[in-house]
Formats: structure tokens, C-alpha cells, sequence
């Protein structure tokens, strides 16, 4: 599976945020300008039609333009924070390129079977029995394994076969693992998942990570190997 830094969706979901982003605050800055127009217009029209011998208070003028020019500098200030929000998430997307190919561990409750392989990694205190479930996309289950656990750390690896002997296709699937007790009861237990990272992409403005057929937030990577 090829790597790549960006993906079409990716690209046109960030180009359409900043687009429509850009679009807002630039229609709110216009029409903030013909107000204001509007707005003086209408003073200088109550100026020289006032009533000399009662005065219109210029206190009230002056802080309704000082009202005017503040929101005209919000709304500058929030272009600029538009503008300074798509270069940052343009260098995280350059800076998180590095990962690609790498094999990269994840909190996830999907893993992604990639060239017919993916890998779970979990702990348990004592050897104990383990059993290990894997759904497709329909919730339907696709691959069961039982095994006993080491103390420590161990890690169970998936073939990408399923339970009639058929391959599955490559892609996200969700998978539990659990501790069986001796009386029949069951205990979830932690676990990460394994898998090579293939690209990096802009998604509506926030930079996700994926793997295969499954897409992450940075913040679900642990560790990235070499």
C-alpha cells in the first residue's frame, strides 16, 4: 500500500473550510463597511438639521463609532486567526509526513487490516485464558481467537482470515479483547492496535492519521516505530 501525504477528501475538505471561512468573515467585514457608510451618512444628516437650541449629544455619537470601529477590528483580527489556523494545520500535515510507512501503535477499538495483516497488543498481570473478537463494518463477526496470555506483554496477530477460511478484504474492523474467567464470566481488558501509517490529511480542519482504512486523530497515536 502506497504512502501519501494528503488525499483528495482531505485536501477539498480544508480548501472548502478555509473557502467558506474566508467568505464569511470578508461578507461580514462589507457589510459592517456599508453600515458604517449608512451610519454616517445619517449623522452628518442629523447634524445639520439639528435644533441649535438643542444640541444633539455628541457623547453618544462618538461611542457609537467607537462600537463600530471595534467590531471592524474583531472581525480583521478573526480573517488573520483564519489565515494563521490553515498555515499551522499546513505544517502539522508537512511535519506528521515523517510517519509515513512507519509501523505506529494506536488506542483504538478498530484495527486495520492492511496487506492481510494486523496486530493487537495487550497486557495482563497472569497467564490467563484470553478471548479475542473481530466484527466487520455490519457488526457481523468475521474472526475469534482464545489463547493464554503471558504475564507482561503480549500481542496477538490476525491473518486476515475468517472463521470459514474465506480472506477477508483489507480495511477497519472493530475488535474487543477479553479476560475469561473460570466461572464463565468476562472481564474487557486494554489493549492498542498495531498498523503502518499510509497518509496524513486535513479534515475539515482538523489533521488526522491513517492506516490503511482507518482514519485517527493524532491523539490516539502511542508510539511510532522505525
Amino acid at each position: 500500500m502506497s504512502a501519501t501525504v494528503t488525499s483528495s477528501t482531505g485536501t477539498a475538505a480544508a480548501a472548502s473550510s478555509g473557502s467558506v471561512a474566508a467568505q464569511t468573515g470578508s461578507a461580514a467585514l462589507n457589510s459592517l463597511s456599508g453600515n458604517f457608510s449608512d451610519f454616517l451618512t445619517l449623522l452628518m444628516t442629523q447634524l445639520q438639521n439639528q435644533d441649535p437650541s438643542s444640541p444633539m449629544d455628541s457623547n453618544q455619537f462618538t461611542s457609537e463609532l467607537v462600537q463600530f470601529s471595534s467590531v471592524e477590528q474583531q472581525i480583521n483580527t478573526n480573517s488573520d486567526l483564519t489565515q494563521l489556523i490553515k498555515l499551522t494545520q499546513a505544517s502539522q500535515v508537512e511535519q506528521s509526513s515523517a510517519m509515513l510507512g512507519k509501523q505506529v501503535v494506536v488506542n483504538s477499538t478498530q484495527l486495520s487490516l492492511q496487506n492481510g495483516t494486523a496486530a493487537v497488543n495487550f497486557n495482563t498481570t497472569t497467564a490467563e485464558p484470553i478471548g479475542i473478537s473481530v466484527t466487520n463494518a455490519s457488526g457481523a463477526q468475521v474472526a475469534s481467537a482464545t489463547l493464554t496470555s503471558k504475564a507482561g506483554s503480549n500481542t496477538w496477530t490476525w491473518n486476515g482470515k475468517a472463521g470459514n477460511g474465506t480472506t477477508e478484504p483489507d480495511g477497519a474492523y472493530t475488535v474487543s479483547v477479553t479476560a475469561l474467567g473460570s466461572n464463565g464470566a468476562t472481564t474487557s481488558v486494554p489493549f492498542t492496535v498495531t498498523g503502518t501509517a499510509t497518509s496524513v490529511v486535513n479534515n475539515s480542519g482538523t489533521v488526522d492519521l491513517q492506516m490503511g482504512g482507518l482514519t485517527l486523530p493524532f491523539s490516539d497515536v502511542v508510539s511510532v516505530g522505525s
